[in-house]
């Protein structure tokens, strides 16, 4: 099992959920979902810090929508998944190896 993320913020030991990020080039602050690994010039952010996070003044703040993946499941995923199944299940046609047949068809017949 995994190491549990901990908020960057000093004093704060609550659970990370979301990763902060600076595009200094762009003057952007970018939070988003927890990043898969920790990274250098990130900060892991909780719950309460990632919703009163603010960025420098003039800069713009792109708050990323969590992960659909890590949202369970729900019917139409399943319905989906239930008729990608059942699509790979049948069976292939035979594709015919040379060219068509050819039948004589005469014109007084």
């Amino acid at each position: 099992m995994g190491v549990v993320r901990r908020c960057t913020r000093s004093t704060c030991s609550q659970t990370a959920v979301a990763t902060l990020t600076y595009v200094y080039a762009d003057q952007t602050a970018v939070l988003g979902p927890l990043a898969t690994y920790a990274e250098p010039h990130t900060y892991d952010l909780c719950v309460a810090h990632a919703d009163r996070m603010s960025a420098p003044q003039g800069w713009n703040v792109l708050r990323l929508a969590p992960d659909p993946a890590a949202a369970p499941p729900n019917h139409d995923d399943l319905l989906a998944l239930a008729d990608a199944v059942r699509e790979a299940g049948r069976p292939v046609p035979p594709v015919p190896d040379g060219p068509p047949s050819l039948r004589l068809v005469r014109p007084d017949s």
